[in-house]
């Protein structure tokens, strides 16, 4: 091998593992889906700028790609990928991709450099075999996994699981209810977000410890079945379905497909109690109980939120600290599954009153003689115009932080715009995707549309100062 072959054999596995790099990052956006990679990414514009010219070029190019490669590709991949602000993760499945991808090339240069049998080293071979053996590798472990993880829950002979779904509050709800029942019981909820079938999986295999006698899941879905295949994995014994509204219309096509969906999760052999949000159907169930209308003279400010409830033909009245009137109804649905698994009233709402606010959804925070309103990880309308009622209370300058409302629709995010023009003074818009809508309606004081939400930080210190209320409203990532 001369140098000048040795230079093409270097070049070609750099420039494979670059486009491996960059589409296994894609694909653990989209949930591993291929089709949604290509159909329904924020930014096609990247795979043109990314894949599709470097592909072309190598081809077209080859003698001169390596110039191409090191001195414009190679460096403005290193920028595009330390300027996202969702990183690819390197999970094992990540790593076993990134693995096989190398090892195919490696074994593909070497027989065509030692058979003499190649002018180009291959691109295209690589990695599409690297992508279907992956695939079919992640199957057979996701099977594996599955099949643990069910063993152990059929272990469990004494656990209780409570499944919860919706089309948001679903992670508010399920902190609510593990705060709430771990004052009586031994209580395990998945962290964070996690709420696919995959992911439940990973955390009972990993995480759920022997000794829980409640464990809450949260159930959500892309498509119809998602949230089936959650209830026959788990069959909960409580399943509580919550408020349901047109997010991720771009999946479902319509509120009847999503409430169809969420309504899955009801489909349990253990079932033996379901609670529904009072307006997601009227359908009669013998096993489900419609809550919502317990609550009464909810008072929501920035001091928390005040309202009265009927539990078990009792009002109780309850006070939290925890900010947005649309949690009344997520904490309604803790208090009543509570109040089905034996607590009695006055734990119920002592727990109510010891609830911590969950992590970015209309989180109260001060500094700097400024009051944030962190409700980043909230991406529903009911949610949003909430946190706007609240600024609204506030008496000083007000500014929000937003990329407005994504995979939603036009009419929301109009709807949004409005509320927004009737509260702030300055508005910080996070993100190209409604760039055009909010650029023809947004009459605020000072508007700024970042095309970089790295430059959110200085831009924040430029234009706030104390006695602000600045309200973080949604968060998308940059390659949305």
């Amino acid at each position: 091998m001369d140098y000048a072959q040795l230079g093409a054999f270097v070049t070609n596995v750099l420039f494979v593992t670059t486009l491996g790099w960059y589409l296994i990052t894609n694909l653990q956006w989209y949930d591993y889906k291929i089709e949604r990679v290509i159909l329904k990414h924020h930014k096609p514009l990247w795979h043109v700028g990314y894949f599709l010219i470097p592909l072309i070029a190598y081809y077209a190019f080859y003698h001169f790609f390596w110039i191409f490669f090191y001195f414009a590709l190679l460096p403005s991949m290193i920028v595009w990928h330390k300027k996202l602000d969702k990183k690819l993760v390197l999970t094992w499945r990540v790593k076993r991709f990134l693995i096989l991808l190398v090892m195919l090339t490696l074994f593909q240069n070497f027989i065509c450099t030692l058979k003499d049998v190649c002018e180009i080293y291959g691109v295209v071979m690589p990695l599409s075999v690297a992508f279907a053996g992956s695939w079919l590798m992640e199957n057979y472990l996701f099977l594996a996994y599955k099949k643990q993880a069910k063993k152990k829950l059929d272990s469990m002979t004494s656990l209780h699981i409570i499944a919860i779904t919706g089309s948001y509050g679903k992670t508010s709800m399920k902190n609510f209810m593990a705060q709430i029942l771990s004052r009586q019981f031994r209580v395990y909820a998945t962290p964070r977000s996690v709420n696919t079938i995959g992911g439940i999986i990973k955390d009972v295999n990993e995480s759920l410890p022997d000794d829980t006698q409640i464990y809450i899941c949260e159930a959500g879905a892309r498509q119809p079945g998602d949230i089936y295949a959650i209830a026959q994995f788990l069959h909960p014994q409580t399943v509580v379905v919550g408020k349901v509204g047109p997010q991720h219309l771009e999946y479902f096509k319509s509120l009847d497909n999503i409430v169809r969906t969420k309504l899955e999760l009801i489909h349990s052999d253990r079932l033996q109690r379901a609670f529904v949000y009072e307006n997601v159907t009227d359908e009669p169930h013998e096993k489900v109980t419609f809550f919502g209308t317990e609550l009464q003279h909810v008072n929501a400010t920035l001091d928390g939120i005040d309202f009265d409830i009927v539990l078990g033909g009792e009002t109780l009245h309850c006070h939290t600290e925890v900010l947005g009137g649309f949690q009344a109804i997520n904490i309604n649905a803790a208090m009543v599954v509570a109040h089905s698994l034996g607590m009695d009233s006055k734990s119920i709402v002592n727990a109510v009153a010891a609830l911590v606010p969950v992590e970015h959804r209309l989180e109260k925070l001060e500094a700097g003689g400024k009051i944030i309103l962190d409700d980043g990880y909230n991406g529903n309308i009911d949610g949003m115009l909430e946190g706007i009622r609240l600024c609204s209370l506030h008496e000083g300058r007000k500014v929000i932080v937003t990329p407005g409302l994504i995979e939603s629709t036009e009419v929301l995010n109009m709807q949004l715009i409005h509320a927004i023009n009737d509260v702030f003074d300055v508005a910080i818009i996070t993100s190209e995707l409604n760039r055009t809508r909010f650029e023809q309606h947004l009459h605020v004081k000072h508007s700024i549309i970042l095309k970089d939400k790295t430059l959110l930080t200085p831009t924040l210190a430029r234009e706030t100062a104390g006695g602000d209320i600045i309200l973080f409203a949604n968060d998308a990532p940059n390659f949305i």
